[in-house]
Formats: structure tokens, sequence, C-alpha cells
């Protein structure tokens, strides 16, 4: 697909799940920029009411925390974070519920972190309440929970949130609303030679290096966090936008084709939904190293990863666990479960399938990971 024809499908989007950042939401004070919110609000309700399905996922609720405290600056203690947060949360829904029910729609809070996402049963429940929220009308506000998240409290948490929730939900789109109109050729901040990408087929090296490094004082994310969470959510099958969250009008815009920020080309075929789960694992238990005819194998021709590919393992892990996949470069490609546990697959990496019974005294699968139970990062 060209980026013309995917800009032109987006017209035919009907669930769309839209992040927030929290330079977007607040002044430069940190505390909350009401007009921007009243906008935002404005616009996400004129587009349910055009018969589409809107899922929010909002920074804001340190930085507004911050704000009601008169903290100069970031916390730097985790405890301190999470009060701020259980400061801001409150504060930041409250002005989220009015906007939204002036204009007569109902918001539910919900709070997640990505443990709760990795565990299977919890994954399957959240997405089904957000299911149901979405059929009655009611536009779900979600927050990464950091009154009570520990290793999630770290940079572009929500940017990585906004990616895991669009595949949750089987977003049509997903949009990354920063205080930039698009990923630049350089920090259009202190570059006049800066230019627009308008689109991304492939996320490449140097589009990676592209971006800096994290925002403004009151935001925990940045441009590099965006690239990731456009990553996941294209591996998923879903394009992505970053775009202005600053202007009027963006999202409507960009659903009529105009050609306004930055657009991540997707895979041409959706990943399975229990593919996706694989993704959302909070920590992977191991790696597999494989050379570069494997890793191309499972890029580009979708195949399993047999062990004649795999070049060195790293971990304990059991059968079953699920494990990272990386190429010779050290990049993350995959990520899936293996058959074998780790010590199995010392021994057999590098050979043949049918030499697998021979050296371990028993063959349960062909594949050390089956495509089946494999996702595509890379």
């Amino acid at each position: 697909m060209t980026e013309r024809e995917c800009r032109l499908a987006l017209s035919q989007a009907r669930r769309l799940v839209i992040k927030v950042g929290t330079s977007t939401l607040t002044h430069k004070t940190g505390k909350l920029n009401l007009g921007r919110m009243e906008r935002l609000a404005r616009e996400l309700v004129d587009q349910v009411n055009s018969g589409r399905q809107v899922v929010l996922v909002t920074s804001g609720a340190v930085g507004a925390g911050m704000g009601r405290l008169g903290l100069k600056e970031k916390p730097r203690t985790l405890p301190e974070k999470q009060a701020a947060a259980a400061v801001g949360q409150g504060l930041l829904m409250h002005m989220y519920e009015k906007f939204f029910s002036d204009y007569g729609l109902l918001v539910a809070q919900v709070l997640l972190t990505r443990a709760d996402l990795a565990d299977r049963s919890r994954y399957l429940n959240s997405r089904h309440t957000l299911a149901a929220l979405l059929r009655l009308g009611v536009v779900p506000i979600v927050n990464e929970n950091d009154t009570v998240a520990v290793e999630e409290i770290r940079v572009g948490d929500n940017d990585t949130l906004s990616a895991l929730v669009a595949g949750l939900v089987d977003a049509d789109i997903l949009f990354l609303l920063t205080d930039t109109g698009g990923l630049f050729t350089a920090n259009p901040v202190t570059s006049d030679d800066a230019v627009l990408l308008p689109c991304v087929r492939e996320i490449t090296p140097e589009i990676e290096a592209l971006a800096g490094g994290a925002g403004s004082t009151w935001s925990t994310g940045g441009m590099a966090t965006k690239i990731q969470a456009a990553r996941l959510a294209t591996s998923f099958g879903i394009p992505v936008v970053i775009a202005s969250g600053l202007q009027a009008g963006q999202i409507e815009a960009i659903l009529n084709g105009e050609e306004i920020g930055t657009i991540f080309l997707p895979r041409e075929h959706r990943a399975h939904t229990r593919k996706r789960w694989l993704a959302y694992a909070p920590a992977v238990q191991g790696q597999i190293k494989v050379d570069a005819g494997a890793a191309r194998a499972i890029c580009k021709n979708g195949k399993s990863l047999l062990p004649g590919g795999v070049t060195a393992v790293e971990g304990d892990f059991d059968q079953g666990a699920i494990v990272s996949i990386v190429d010779p470069a050290g990049k993350e490609i995959a990520r899936g479960m293996a058959n074998y546990p780790a010590a199995a697959i010392s021994l057999i990496k590098g050979r043949k399938t049918g030499e697998i019974g021979e050296i371990l005294g028993y063959k349960d699968y062909d594949e050390i990971v089956h495509r089946d139970n494999l996702i595509v990062l890379g």
C-alpha cells in the first residue's frame, strides 16, 4: 500500500485510539491547559457523533499533580512521582469528565499497567471491558496506573501503552499527538533545516537515529518512544500518525486524507489477536540470536524459526517461555513462545530438524518457535 492509498483509506477508519502527551495537555508551569483539553474533547466528541468509536490514552497525571502541589521540578524519587500521580489523576479525570459531558458524552477511567496486559486472563478481561464501553457509546480514557506502577514509570510508558491499547481494541488507526508536527529530519526547535517526513514505510536504524532524547520538563516521553510505539502498532497491522496536538482540526483533516504529520505504514496483514498478546509480556525470559537467513525468513516470509537458523541462546528458560528473537546486529525482530527449553536449544542450534531426535533423545517439534506463536516486530 502506498502512502496516498493509506491516507485515503483512513476515511474508512471506525475505531480510533488517540494518545495525547503531557506537553500538549499542560502549560509550561505544569498546570493543565484547559483550553486545549476542551478543544480535544470537542473534536473527539465530533468523531463519535459521526459514527466512530474513540479511545483516549492520556498522559498528564504526574504533570497535573506537580502543578497542583506547586512543584517546580519533576519528582526524582518513585514515591514522589506516585504521590504526584495520585493527586493529578483525579484532577485530570475531573476535567475530562466535565468537558466531555458538556458535549453530551460519558467517559470511563481505565487504569492499566503493562503487567495487567501480560496476564492472559486480565488481557482478555481488559479487551472485553473496553469493547463493552465502546458499544455503549462511552469514551474510555486510559492512563498508566502510575500510583502503583514501579517499573512502568519510565520514559515513554504511555506511548508504548497507546500502541498496546490500539492492538487490544483492534483499532483502525493510532494517533500520537505531540508538541511537534511529526517526525523531522532534525530537531525543528533547534534546526532551521529540519524537514518533515510525511511517510515512513519501514522503521530503519536511520529513522530511529532521527529521534532525539526526552521531551519537555513535564513530559516523560520523546520522539524515540513514539517511533518504538509506531513499530509495535504497525507490527499489529495498525497505521500510526504522529501529528501536532497544539493545532485544532488535525484529527479530522488526517481522516479526510490530508497530508498532515508523519504516517507510519502498517504491515499488510494484521496479526492475529492471540499473536498480539505475545508482545504484551512485561519481560521476555530469554533471547535467541539468529543468522541473517533466518531473520529474513521470519520478517519477510512469515516463516517459523528452525534450529538451523539459531546461532546463540541467552537466559535459562523452560518450554513455553516468551523469548526475544534478535538478528545478527542485536536488533529484536520478533517475539514468540519457545517449543524447547534453553538448554535443549543450545544443543540443537545450527543443526537440521532431522537431527533433533538423535541429539536430544526426543523430538516434540520441528520448530524452535512456530510461526503461529510468533509476532514479528522488526
